[in-house]
């Protein structure tokens, strides 16, 4: 701000200097012309009359008459240049001011030499009189910058202490404080608001772990302990039954090594890590193969399922991975909706749905069953790690696919839109 106004400051100055040099040569040069037309139309007595006479625009003017200086002075100064070359002179006075300053050179006529000057210690003392003012405004102006600095910089930093001393609380374990939010909407207000949506997603995140750890504790407790005992009975079992047990114990192992085993898989599929073998893809075959495959599982348990195809689609995909995640959405379906139940596959250009009329899934939990062994409880009862559903919304995200779940009055509606 100082240097801004000092060089505004420094403009004008520079402009009222040139503006007043510009008024003396404009008044220099009317004069000149004036008296130059003067003295070659009028005669010397008249000229002199008009020389002696005061001028009305502050103009000195002097002319030597032979021996007699005329006009203004008592004598010319020495060593004048002739206009429109000036020079500038002090000229004593019997007034208050004892010196006046004059700026001005001769004129050659017919009569003789005539000087013409005009005053400039006026001039000076309005320079003098502004660099005064404006050296007073600079003084204010830096007083009034550092006083509104200083108040925004405590202003602003009171804000960051509290970030802070929040900061702090956070990294104690405190993940439920947030930054507060002004109502002046700044840059700070959006920096802390974007802070506080990473602490929003963090503490999703720390729960969605928590909440897989506990999942973890509760599914594989059962068949951990199912293990030990029967390693234990192992030591007093007949040696004709040692086979049979032995199988059981390696049937829980192989279930707890599926969960990891799937909890893997999925990491793999989400972060990239797994390539996918993409080729041409007809959904309408794609749908026909779920059919056939799981004819068969439905027909055990007095279920209907049926296919209804529409408008055929083309997607580039991993066919394997895709099967795999519509078959296990329609596995669920068979094994949730219950005996006698009824399920369609549908496909209408990139849309594929898998409906039933079982028991559907409450609206609060329909985000929950992708979280990671995540099983509703009526679920607990069948065999399963609680991870496919987990699977089947990795693989459809990297087929760039949404996956929708809503109510079908009874039952469930699963919508696959590519």
């Amino acid at each position: 701000m100082t240097i801004i106004i000092g060089t505004l400051l420094f403009s004008l100055y520079r402009q009222l200097v040139i503006e007043q040099q510009h008024q003396l040569e404009f008044h220099l040069q009317s004069e000149y012309q004036r008296y130059q037309e003067l003295a070659d139309t009028v005669n010397r007595q008249n000229f002199a009359i008009q020389v002696s006479a005061p001028d009305p625009n502050g103009i000195l003017v002097a002319w030597e008459d032979g021996d007699v200086t005329r006009g203004a002075l008592s004598f010319l100064p020495e060593h004048l240049p002739f206009l429109p070359e000036t020079r500038e002179f002090p000229i004593l006075t019997l007034g208050h001011e004892k010196l006046n300053l004059y700026r001005g050179g001769l004129l050659n006529t017919r009569y003789g030499d005539v000087l013409i000057a005009s005053r400039t210690d006026q001039l000076a003392t309005l320079i003098n009189k502004f660099l005064n003012a404006a050296t007073w405004a600079v003084m204010f102006t830096i007083v009034v910058t550092l006083a509104a600095g200083y108040l925004f910089s405590k202003a602003l930093l009171m804000r960051l202490v509290q970030y802070n001393k929040i900061s702090q609380k956070i990294q104690q374990g405190q993940y439920d404080k947030r930054l507060p939010i002004s109502r002046q909407c700044d840059e700070i207000d959006v920096l802390a608001n974007q802070f506080n949506t990473v602490l929003d997603a963090f503490e999703r995140n720390l729960l969605a772990v928590r909440g897989v750890t506990d999942n973890i504790a509760h599914d594989l407790r059962t068949p951990l302990s199912h293990i030990r005992i029967g390693i234990e009975k192992l030591a007093t079992t007949d040696t004709n039954n040692i086979a049979e047990d032995s199988a059981i114990l390696l049937e829980e192992l192989d279930n707890c090594l599926a969960t990891f085993n799937a909890m893997l898989s999925i990491t793999r599929i989400e972060e990239g890590q797994q390539q996918l073998e993409l080729q041409p893809l007809n959904l309408h075959e794609l749908c026909a193969d779920l059919l056939d495959m799981a004819q068969a599982v439905a027909e055990d348990r007095d279920q209907t399922l049926s296919f209804i195809g529409g408008d055929d689609y083309s997607i580039k995909a991993d066919k394997y991975l895709l099967f795999t995640a519509l078959f296990n959405l329609v596995d669920n379906a068979i094994k949730y909706a219950g005996d006698g139940a009824r399920i369609e596959i549908i496909q209408q250009g990139n849309l594929i749905q898998i409906c039933d009329n079982g028991p559907g899934i409450p609206d609060e939990a329909k985000d929950k069953v992708f979280d990671r062994l995540v099983r509703l409880d009526p679920s607990r009862h069948h065999a399963g790690t609680g991870l496919g559903l987990s699977m089947v919304k990795a693989i459809l995200s990297r087929h760039h696919a949404i996956i929708e779940l809503t109510d079908n009055h009874p039952g469930l509606i699963v919508s696959i839109r590519f």
